[in-house]
């Protein structure tokens, strides 16, 4: 059975494994048709007619995941590496009976590669799809507070 536990468990393991690098047992928390998304505007309701700062889905992911962990992408010479502190996740919704579990998470995101080190503080919402006994990522939609800033290349997963 789904808990509120279960749910809050899986936002922080996520986190973990973002943190360690460990990118294929990320990619698994996925769901086939799952999304993550980075929107350009506050409270951005279409990341298809709206322009986004990321809006990508399983293959994209994929993609990226690959360029992280090949030896020869030089541009991740040395590694980015990032660390995520959360604040308890707040359950917006866990109702097994119609399938809905929906949560959002507050959290201070770093991320560092050399000597240059970015911090980006946010909120992220998730909705999860039961398969089988297990949870997956259906979208993940990160919100920064300073979505209209200029970045650089955001080079990891927040």
């Amino acid at each position: 059975m789904i808990t509120e536990k279960t749910i809050a468990d899986l936002i922080y393991r996520e986190a973990e494994f973002l943190d360690t690098m460990q990118w294929q047992a990320w990619l698994d928390l996925f769901h086939p048709e799952g999304r993550y998304w980075m929107p350009l505007e506050w409270q951005q309701q279409d990341p298809v007619l709206q322009p986004s700062l990321m809006y990508e889905d399983l293959l994209l992911l994929k993609v990226r995941v690959e360029r992280l962990a090949g030896e020869r992408t030089f541009s991740q010479k040395p590694k980015s590496r990032c660390h995520h502190l959360l604040q308890a996740p707040r359950i917006v919704t866990c109702d097994p009976a119609a399938g809905v579990f929906k949560a959002r998470t507050s959290y201070i995101y770093t991320e560092t590669r050399g000597d240059m080190l970015e911090r980006y503080s946010g909120w992220a919402s998730h909705e999860f799809v039961e398969v089988g006994d297990a949870l997956k990522i259906k979208l993940k939609r990160v919100d920064l507070v300073n979505f209209d800033a200029p970045f650089g290349n955001i080079q990891l997963f927040m």
